[in-house]
């Protein structure tokens, strides 16, 4: 026995049977004994009941009444509890910030159990795959995502690649396509990860048509210089034949050249920090500079026929890369030249609006654009009419160097157009990059 059983026996047991053996002897002190240690376990009987009934529901304000002996085991798991119960609140407070994390996640996240039912998942996930984040958790994900690539996905159990589905957000004329992969883990359960990939699929197809676009665009005017050049070694010409093949020669080249320094414009723009403010151009000298190269491109196409008007404005400056912005009022006017008839009228102008906006301006009374295709205008090489486009020598870039410089310059290009009245092309700038000049 320990020593804390012989004390307990010595406080119970041995004042008992001094009791009953001054009368009756040996027999009555061991019935004394005896007594008394059946009503120390009873005792203690209902102390340790005590104790089972305050782990049941541990309270560090509310300890158990157990005496000495018991008070330290209480104690002591009390300490043990209120440890533990602090580790579980870190531990939890960790996992809420990992699934926080998760949830954060531009990626969908699914936990699938080894039956194939949703346990856990983010967001993100059922927004790619078209259901309820909390409410279709335990659901089989073969019946809420049917898509047949995806179910194919799922029987074939073959994980090592990602497939492609459409979004729950797509419809004709704007794709959503989402990139899916499985990961097997943890005796059959599975993580499924979702990634919304319609931007790169976008930005993949933008190169494609743009790799063709500029190989045709190129091609057109290579031919017709080889074509040219055959003619020129294998058939004798006159003089005047001879110059004439030649001035057509330097005309493709010449729109080879244009196409070129359009590509590299746009290549500077997209690569370059955007211009500050601590450069201010005279916004007079800018649009004389850039009408002086319209009625120059007027007299070649036009034979001086058509009629461009300046329209003057209030003295102001700009700021900005006169480079830049020398370009977008180039191409604004080039184009309204171009594509307005040559007994037609082109103005141009600036003015300053209410709030202190600064909004350049070049009108003409062309043909006009039908409204369909208005929002497409400043793609690259979009044309309304391709034949006509080239025959008048434009890149179908213009428009996109134009809207990349109003961007650059923390503003926009609007544009209005009817059908047999013309077109209205703006280029709005900012008030914070716009002040007014004084003449005196």
């Amino acid at each position: 026995m320990t020593r804390r059983a012989l004390e307990l026996l010595a406080s119970t047991a041995v004042p008992g049977a001094l009791a009953l053996w001054w009368p009756g002897g040996g027999t009555w002190a061991v019935l004394g004994a005896l007594g008394g240690a059946l009503a120390w376990l009873a005792w203690d009987e209902r102390r340790a009941q005590r104790v089972l009934a305050w782990l049941r529901e541990p309270s560090a304000s509310r300890l158990p009444d157990v005496g000495p002996w018991w008070g330290e085991l209480v104690e002591r798991t009390r300490r043990a509890l209120k440890a533990a119960n602090r580790k579980a609140r870190k531990a939890n407070a960790r996992l809420q910030e990992f699934l926080l994390a998760i949830q954060a996640s531009p990626n969908g996240v699914v936990l699938l159990s080894k039956e194939g039912t949703i346990e856990w998942c983010n967001l993100t996930a059922g927004e790619h795959l078209g259901f309820d984040a909390k409410r279709d958790l335990g659901q089989r994900i073969r019946n809420l995502v049917r898509d047949p690539t995806f179910i194919t996905y799922l029987n074939q159990r073959d994980f090592a690649r990602a497939v492609e589905i459409d979004g729950r957000h797509a419809h004709p004329g704007h794709p959503q396509r989402i990139s899916v992969q499985i990961f097997p883990y943890a005796k059959g359960r599975r993580l499924l990860l979702t990634r919304d990939i319609t931007t790169i699929e976008l930005a993949e197809a933008m190169r494609r048509d743009f790799v063709a676009n500029v190989s045709h665009e190129i091609r057109s005017p290579l031919t017709v210089i080889s074509g040219f050049i055959e003619t020129l070694q294998t058939l004798p010409l006159q003089e005047d034949e001879r110059r004439h093949y030649l001035a057509l020669m330097q005309q493709q080249a010449q729109r080879m050249q244009t196409l070129v320094d359009d590509l590299l414009t746009l290549s500077r723009l997209e690569g370059s920090p955007a211009p500050d403010d601590s450069q201010w151009v005279d916004v007079a000298d800018l649009l004389d500079e850039a009408f002086a190269q319209a009625q120059a491109l007027a007299g070649v196409l036009h034979a001086g026929r058509q009629l461009l008007a300046r329209v003057p404005g209030p003295a102001a400056e700009v700021a900005g890369a006169r480079s830049e912005l020398l370009s977008a009022l180039g191409n604004l006017l080039s184009n309204a030249v171009r594509y307005t008839p040559a007994d037609g009228r082109v103005e141009a102008g600036w003015r300053l609006l209410g709030e202190g906006d600064l909004e350049f301006f070049v009108t003409d009374n062309g043909p006009g654009i039908a409204a369909e295709h208005l929002p497409r205008l400043t793609e690259r090489f979009y044309r309304v009419d391709r034949s006509r486009s080239r025959d008048s020598g434009g890149t179908g870039l213009g428009l996109a160097i134009v809207k990349h410089v109003a961007q650059r310059h923390g503003g926009q290009l609007l544009i209005d157009s009817t059908v047999g009245v013309g077109s209205t092309f703006r280029l709005r700038l900012p008030p914070a990059r716009v002040r007014a000049r004084d003449l005196g």
